[in-house]
């Protein structure tokens, strides 16, 4: 479908209720929030507004801004793999995977723009100075570059030049791709924290980007789905079914991989012994098995398996557990990481440090929230239709 569409021919005319401008209001007051959270860490300064030290200097922050920025991966990895290899349940889910890409990463960059303490020195550094042997340079320039491309691949897609959009949305995909393995190379090549260090997290990255894009597509298809009061058409169903099943290989995938990173860790050295006791007996028990583990992988699993994926229903439920497992998920491996002091056993030190995020902090959680649910909402008014394709207008 070549030629030109109108912004205003692809709005949705349905999401016209008045619970539009309350939740657009909610998302707007969460991002002020955060701005103002933000803007006080600048006035009372980092180290006072947050509760990073010299011991801890990475937390919760960090870990939310790879959550944001792997869900952005993996929705954008999805839709290309759409499009590149025409899979045909998954084309009514194509638009709005590119779009929510679009608005994580949007989320992600917010986060951490209001963390670090001088964040107009990345983009002018990173054109200005540019370190090629740097990890976070190659990071800052990666997810910069997806970002243009999925700008770009997002406006061809509007205007109907679908064959060029694709080619974008390949090249996005590529840099996504690319960026978030280098996200978990500045981790893995962090010698001095062995439970870092590494091979795998790359990799894991990659394999936690699939099983939170998928689950991203699900929830935000269903909510969209019950805010513009449309029933879902089976072409949609179908497609949620697929990411269903994405899903269901990648819980199982990366249980298994979290199951040998323990066994790895405990035949390691003892620093590696020490960090992986903080998650299974230590300060982030509860929310490594809890949340990380039984909320966000073994229960989504079990759903999955007992309704064979044919209950939209206990699908969005799942997709909302492995949401939500994510996000303890990318903590605990940050907060683990740091836990345990380099110089454990000298001078006194503790066996773990304490950690506790300021209401600052989660703030700016608030606000990358805020972003992600302000971008859903604007793009279901104003994209609405050109989300639902083809496929939706047989209802």
């Amino acid at each position: 479908m070549e030629g030109n569409i109108a912004i205003n021919d692809v709005q949705e005319a349905a999401f016209t209720a008045p619970k539009f401008n309350v939740l657009l209001l909610i998302t707007l007051l969460c991002i002020g929030a955060g701005v103002a959270a933000g803007i006080y860490a600048q006035v009372v300064g980092h180290h006072h507004a947050f509760a990073n030290t010299r011991g801890m200097p990475w937390g919760m922050l960090i870990g939310v801004y790879a959550y944001f920025a792997i869900i952005s991966t993996g929705l954008c990895l999805m839709a290309a793999i759409t499009h590149v290899f025409h899979i045909q349940r998954l084309i009514p889910l194509a638009n709005r995977m590119v779009w929510l890409s679009v608005v994580c990463l949007l989320g992600a960059f917010t986060v951490i723009g209001l963390e670090i303490e001088n964040p107009w020195r990345m983009p002018l550094n990173m054109i200005l100075s540019p370190n090629l042997t740097s990890n976070i340079w190659w990071m800052g320039t990666l997810y910069g570059l997806a970002m243009g491309l999925l700008m770009l691949e997002l406006f061809l897609i509007i205007t109907g030049r679908i064959k060029a959009a694709v080619i974008l949305g390949l090249s996005g995909a590529v840099a996504e791709m690319l960026a978030n393995s280098n996200l978990g190379s500045v981790f893995a090549s962090l010698a001095a924290r062995p439970f870092w260090y590494g091979a795998q997290l790359p990799i894991f990255f990659l394999a936690s980007a699939l099983l939170s894009g998928a689950a991203a597509v699900i929830l935000f298809t269903h909510y969209a789905h019950k805010l513009n009061g449309r029933k879902m058409s089976p072409n949609t169903f179908h497609g949620l079914r697929v990411a269903g099943k994405i899903m269901g290989i990648m819980l199982f995938l990366i249980l298994l991989a979290t199951a040998w990173k323990f066994a790895n860790d405990y035949c390691g050295t003892e620093e590696l012994r020490i960090s992986a006791n903080a998650l299974i007996t230590g300060p982030l028990a509860t929310s490594f098995w809890l949340f990380e583990i039984a909320i966000g992988l073994v229960l989504p699993l079990m759903l999955i398996l007992f309704t064979r994926m044919r209950s939209l229903q206990a699908l969005s439920l799942a997709a909302l557990m492995i949401l939500v497992g994510q996000f303890f998920s990318r903590f605990n491996l940050v907060v683990a990481g740091v836990i345990v002091p380099i110089y454990a056993g000298y001078d006194n030190l503790p066996m773990y440090q304490s950690y506790s995020p300021t209401v600052s902090e989660y703030l700016l959680v608030v606000a990358g929230l805020g972003v992600v649910g302000f971008g859903f909402l604007v793009g279901e008014k104003r994209l609405g239709s050109l989300f639902n394709g083809e496929a939706e207008k047989e209802d």
